[in-house]
């Protein structure tokens, strides 16, 4: 009995005693996890207290919400830039250029300007037997008396000025090993296989022999080649590089662009170089190539392309 009492009072004690251990521990664990959900809570508020309000923007708001608020956000940048500049469309607000001409009726052309300038760089060049295209002008007009001989070359007959009829990329009748120089300004755009019309200007030229070529890079279409001829391409100062390395060496090949974006609205409006200053014309953006300009040289020793 005794023991039955001893045992069972061990036992109650130890009954007894076990949820007062667990109510303990489960207390000291509510307290713990409380206290560490207060400090989260104090770290996410102390976070959002130090968030930029972009980042807290993004945080909270919906992908179409923070994209719509970005529209408005460029659309007052925008604005901003439009009144500091102080600038505006004014009179080239309109859809039809100023003079539909190239500005040919009120001066120099712009693009002109630039052909003559890089003709007048290599003026030395432009001596003995020469070919130009269209008519001699520039022939004579840079070369002068160093021109023994000047030939013309255009596509159709009816030109009472050209010496040669032929079209230059299908040109197997001029002989090769001809010309000391060939001026070959503003014609490529109307030539649909440039590559054939670099070999035959390449197969043509005496060894030591210049191209000096001059191509249309931001320009207007002319509306009557265009139906009369055809008029194909416009040219980057890359374009052209690589089209004449193809055939000639790289080393004898140099390019050089010209305009900027004045010059080129100017040019499209169909100003002329009156029109603008000689620091309009001078400064050069390679970002607006008005026109491009290339000399190439066939080596003393041939290469055959």
């Amino acid at each position: 009995m005794m023991f039955l009492l001893l045992t069972g009072g061990v036992a109650f004690g130890r009954i007894s005693h076990e949820p007062k251990s667990l109510a303990s521990a489960k207390v000291l664990a509510e307290r713990v996890s409380t206290s560490r959900a207060c400090r989260g809570r104090e770290f996410v508020s102390s976070l959002w207290l130090t968030m930029k309000p972009k980042d807290l923007l993004k945080a909270v708001l919906p992908f179409p919400a923070r994209q719509w608020l970005r529209n408005q956000q460029r659309r007052v940048e925008r604005v901003g830039r439009r009144v500091r500049s102080g600038a505006d469309l004014g009179s080239l607000r309109q859809t039809t250029p100023v003079n539909a001409d190239y500005g040919d009726s009120r001066g120099q052309c712009i693009d002109r300007y630039y052909i003559e300038k890089f003709l007048a760089a290599h003026t030395g060049e432009v001596q003995g037997h020469v070919l130009d295209f269209f008519d001699d002008s520039y022939a004579r007009k840079f070369g002068g008396p160093r021109v023994a001989q000047a030939d013309v070359l255009h596509l159709t007959a009816d030109n009472p000025r050209a010496t040669i009829v032929a079209d230059l990329a299908q040109a197997g009748h001029i002989p090769s090993d001809t010309f000391d120089c060939i001026l070959c300004t503003q014609v490529l755009q109307y030539v649909y296989d440039l590559h054939a019309a670099v070999r035959t200007l390449y197969r043509i030229l005496k060894p030591g022999g210049v191209v000096l070529v001059t191509a249309p890079g931001i320009q207007k279409i002319d509306r009557v080649d265009m139906e009369k001829e055809g008029e194909f391409w416009r040219f980057t100062d890359l374009c052209l590089r690589r089209l004449f390395e193809e055939v000639f060496p790289k080393e004898y090949v140099d390019v050089q662009a010209y305009g900027n974006v004045l010059a080129a609205i100017a040019f499209l409006h169909g100003f002329a170089v009156e029109d603008l200053r000689r620091e309009d014309l001078e400064y050069q953006d390679a970002d607006y190539q008005l026109s491009i300009a290339l000399r190439a040289r066939k080596p003393l020793a041939v290469q055959r392309p």
